[in-house]
């Protein structure tokens, strides 16, 4: 979760107010349910030039957050007589539950330091595959160049269809982020995105631009959805992109997110020396591995009821296996509060060892 108090208000409600005042009442009617013109303009726009995508305006459907492109993708998916797609292994358990919520199969595919093992994904046979390559989630790895090519390549073989989930690709912290997978193969990948992280989950925005052929059944399943998204939203944020107010909040954001994971990678090596620390070069979140006889469940559920938040590393797989680990994000608390969190998490890890009487 982003901390909500970030959130720009200030400039939210100068273009919030900008839209009212210029807007006809024309649009406070059931709206194209592709989303508003000048937000897919400008989207198009912006995601050029930050992410190296290469897509159209007429291209792009507003999506009620990430979580509707999912869903209104499965739904396509399935209409094509596909009953399975490779899933990152470990991956996100949430974008599971809207995939298999649409009769999408998960076949898992197993994703190491390089990212996603497209040689794994090649004797799957699924014809589509999730994937994060800009921030895989939850391990934290950006796909590997030689990786990028085979999938790509992959896809123009065997007609395979790439969901690329542009997870986190606005919160680098070492260096310039990765330029979306979609921008090298718009014909073959579907791209998905949202403001959830960056401005709030509450604003239900998102996209989603896909290849030609899927798109017609892609703006049929979206209309059928909704009949259309929150307009007004869509225009204000419009206004925000044009304005530039979008940019400068992400430059202020990512700042405060960077002190936060260095408090927290800090925090962490004081109270858990010894424990291997992840996927700190990006995103909001962090892994810490923990040794091999701790039950990460156990640990997060005694976590949670000590107020704090990790999720277990081992809920991220679909299959058995792999290191034990708790997924912690660092977004929505200060630097102090992460400390003092850590502290209540150490002596939780500790009293797992304890010895048994």
């Amino acid at each position: 979760m982003p901390d909500l108090g970030m959130f720009p208000r200030s400039a939210w409600r100068r273009v919030y107010e900008t839209t009212l005042t210029g807007m006809v009442d024309a649009v406070l009617d059931y709206g194209d349910p592709t989303g508003a013109p000048r937000l897919r303009a400008e989207l198009a726009s912006y995601l050029g030039r930050v992410r190296g995508a290469r897509v159209e305006a007429g291209a792009v459907v507003v999506t009620t957050g990430a979580a509707q492109g999912f869903a209104v993708l499965a739904a396509a998916l399935r209409a094509s007589g596909a009953s399975t797609i490779g899933f990152e292994e470990p991956g996100s358990y949430g974008v599971r539950g809207h995939l298999e919520s649409h009769g999408l199969k998960l076949v898992p595919v197993p994703v190491d330091g390089d990212g996603l093992d497209v040689a794994a994904l090649e004797r799957t046979g699924a014809p589509a595959v999730f994937v994060t390559p800009a921030h895989q989630f939850p391990s934290g790895v950006v796909l590997a160049p030689a990786r990028r090519a085979a999938l790509v390549e992959w896809a123009r073989r065997t007609g395979g269809l790439i969901v690329e989930d542009d997870y986190d690709a606005e919160f680098r912290y070492d260096r310039d982020p990765v330029g979306c997978l979609q921008g090298v193969a718009p014909d073959a990948v579907a791209y998905i995105g949202s403001v959830s992280k960056a401005l709030a989950p509450a604003l239900r925005l998102g996209w989603l631009a896909v290849p030609e052929k899927w798109r017609e059944a892609v703006v049929e399943r979206k209309a059928w959805a909704d009949l259309g998204g929150p307009v007004l939203e869509q225009l204000a944020f419009a206004e925000l992109l044009a304005g530039g107010g979008y940019d400068r909040h992400l430059r202020r954001t990512r700042l405060e997110h960077r002190r936060r994971r260095d408090a927290l990678v800090a925090a962490l090596r004081l109270h858990l020396p010894g424990l291997r620390i992840s996927g700190v070069a990006a995103g909001l979140h962090l892994v810490v591995e923990l040794p091999d006889d701790v039950d990460d469940e156990a640990l997060a559920e005694r976590a949670r009821a000590a107020g704090l938040g990790p999720l277990p590393l081992s809920r991220m797989r679909l299959t058995g296996g792999g290191p034990p680990g708790l997924v912690i994000g660092y977004a929505a608390n200060p630097p102090g509060e992460l400390e003092t969190a850590v502290s209540v998490l150490a002596a939780l890890v500790a009293a797992s060892h304890a010895p048994r009487r």
